[in-house]
């Protein structure tokens, strides 16, 4: 295609990916600054010319009249010189999703750059624990094979489908902070990857380079530094005693969006450089968000710190912390407002137990938690239904008295015992097999309806000491693990 201003020929190619209904049908395609058209350009065979520096603006790749101009001010400029020289037709607005960044909210330039990437699906070499299959091939098998499973199982599909569809990982950060990438390069674009500088110059001294190492400036994925957790936390590569005693661990306790952020990518590092797999269970739980379903985030200024919950907070100082430190103070004045609309008493003091009882109640299998302080509130009262019934035991009992058999006296007391020996067995099962909320849903309603409403106002006209002793102890032994400190 000739076009009289340039007379540069430009390819027209057809592609699959081009909406034929949308607009005219037709559009550029640009392989270096665009997920899609990357593809695209792959595909065709296209070359992949950026056109930025990497503070977004223009570089020598565009017409001299662009170049140095921030991306902002180019692409005005280049609209006003096509209306100059008569060649804009129109210019109408629609729906384009701009990507922007979570933090700063500036929006995100897609660009091509040069990065380290760890190859997923590349047979293992010999010499490594699986060698001839790639370290996902490995993670998959290790969750088939049963080694490894998902409460609740569903979520082996998503963990499955992330696997079976992975890329090759892009593990390279330009971030402040991190495990540096240990790359170091010659002037001549030599390169020498080593555990430290002393073995990188070694290395280059081998390759007949004498010239001055440089260091990659590039940190690892945060993702590839926590893949690392299970083992290199132990002492590996030592064979040490928490190797031995810890790995596998019993249960890994996480929650669904890092499934393959996190989980696959422990499995993989894991079993690639020990050969065992990381934990038995995984156990997935939802993300609790604030009381309108909004995930809790300081950028947003409502998050809730537990510390606040169990010892309360006055609604002054609520507002000055969640207004510290805002990545944009420009939202401080939004938020004290929402946090005083919201919290005008500020946070009244549940304690470390209801607030365990809350959390507790919330473990359910679902996907998303919205936070209630109102159940905390509930929690609380429980706790203290729990110490009011302790009391009045230890009233009628005094010191505890010594290990005897317990008998039952009448109807009252067959029918608790029954009661206390179902419980038992039914929130065992619950807690074997990570149905939290399930489990404190019956302790509730054994403690407040079964044993306080009922069965102590049946008893209080001839007590069973010694089974109300044993009661008080075996309630406060299975409550254990939901509020320790009552």
């Amino acid at each position: 295609l000739k076009l009289p201003l340039t007379e540069r020929e430009i390819p027209v190619i057809a592609d699959s990916y081009v909406d034929k209904e949308f607009g005219t049908g037709c559009v550029k395609i640009t392989p270096a600054h665009d997920f899609n058209d990357y593809a695209v350009g792959q595909r065709h065979g296209l070359p992949m010319i950026s056109v930025l520096t990497l503070d977004a603006k223009i570089n020598e790749n565009a017409p001299a009249a662009y170049q140095g101009m921030d991306r902002f001010v180019a692409r005005k400029q280049m609209v006003a010189d096509l209306d100059a020289l008569g060649l804009l037709d129109s210019v109408k607005p629609h729906k384009l999703m701009v990507p922007r960044g979570d933090r700063t909210n500036v929006v995100i330039e897609p660009m091509l750059t040069d990065q380290w990437f760890m190859a997923m699906s590349k047979p293992a070499p010999e010499g490594t624990y699986f060698p001839g299959k790639s370290i996902a091939e490995v993670a998959l098998e290790k969750v088939a094979n049963g080694e490894i499973k998902f409460v609740p199982e569903n979520w082996t599909t998503t963990y499955n489908q992330w696997l079976n569809n992975i890329q090759d990982w892009c593990i390279s950060r330009q971030l402040w902070w991190g495990h540096q990438i240990p790359a170091w390069y010659g002037d001549n674009g030599e390169i020498f990857v080593a555990r430290d500088a002393a073995e990188a110059q070694q290395k280059a001294n081998a390759a007949g380079y004498t010239g001055k190492l440089r260091r990659d400036e590039d940190v690892l994925d945060t993702w590839f530094s926590s893949a690392l957790v299970p083992f290199s936390t132990m002492g590996w590569p030592e064979d040490t005693p928490d190797m031995r005693h810890f790995m596998p661990s019993s249960v890994l306790v996480t929650g669904f969006d890092i499934i393959f952020f996190w989980v696959a990518r422990m499995v993989m590092m894991t079993a690639h450089f020990t050969g065992k797999i990381p934990f038995h269970t995984v156990y997935v739980h939802g993300l609790v968000r604030d009381s309108s379903g909004q995930k809790m985030s300081k950028s947003k200024g409502n998050t809730l710190d537990p510390i606040d919950l169990i010892d309360g907070i006055g609604v002054d100082a609520l507002a000055e912390k969640r207004t510290k430190g805002l990545m944009n103070p420009k939202q401080a004045a939004n938020i004290d407002k929402a946090t005083r609309k919201e919290f005008a008493d500020g946070i009244p003091p549940y304690g470390t137990d209801a607030l365990r009882f809350t959390m507790a109640s919330y473990a359910s299998l679902g996907r998303n938690i919205n936070f209630d302080l109102g159940r905390c509130e509930g929690y609380r009262n429980f706790c203290n239904k729990l110490w009011n019934i302790a009391r009045y035991i230890e009233d009628i009992v005094g010191d505890f008295p010594d290990r005897e058999e317990v008998k039952p006296h009448n109807s009252a007391d067959h029918w608790i015992l029954t009661k206390l020996q179902r419980f038992q067995e039914n929130i065992s099962d619950d807690l074997d097999n990570y149905r939290f909320s399930e489990a404190y849903d019956k302790l509730y309603h054994f403690v407040w309806n079964d044993f306080a409403d009922w069965y102590i106002e049946a008893s209080k006209a001839a007590p069973n000491k010694l089974l109300l002793a044993h009661l008080l102890e075996s309630i406060l032994t299975l409550a254990h693990p939901f509020a320790p400190f009552v």
